[in-house]
């Protein structure tokens, strides 16, 4: 079981969050919490708060990608074979609908062969308050054995 999986198991989502947080300090720019993790499957929720808008007023673009990234790697880390490691090579989005609210970020690696070594894309689906698919992501992820 990946160190990050044991640690959102034993500490639960709130602590597990905010030890990510403190990791990787950028991700705490979009006040994340945690709801769900397992191997091939990540989900947090994402405030709407002015400090993420755009001129719009909506959600800002680099928000819902650092949503996306945020999932994605978190579910990769809890899929992948233990003494394998991850880097993200790139992403691919497509802005769907202007987000006006809080958001769910959900990455689905249930399709994404996780013992094989090599390039794998990560969808990643982003919704707002009313269950409306705003974004959507692949991420490209190198997985390699250590």
């Amino acid at each position: 079981m990946s160190q990050l999986l044991a640690l959102y198991n034993s500490a639960g989502p709130d602590q597990f969050t905010a030890a990510v947080c403190q990791f990787a300090p950028y991700f705490s720019t979009i006040t994340p919490s945690f709801t769900e993790l397992r191997p091939g499957h990540a989900e947090a929720t994402v405030p709407f708060r002015r400090e993420i808008t755009n001129h719009l007023g909506t959600v800002h673009a680099i928000a819902l990608c650092n949503a996306a990234e945020l999932v994605a790697g978190t579910m990769t880390d809890a899929s992948i074979p233990a003494g394998h490691r991850w880097i993200p090579k790139g992403m691919t989005v497509q802005y769907l609908a202007k987000a006006k609210t809080g958001v769910r970020a959900v990455a689905d690696g249930s399709q994404v062969p996780w013992t094989e070594p090599g390039d794998h894309e990560v969808p990643v689906d982003i919704f707002d308050d009313s269950g409306t698919k705003v974004f959507h992501a692949r991420i490209l992820m190198n997985i390699k054995a250590a």
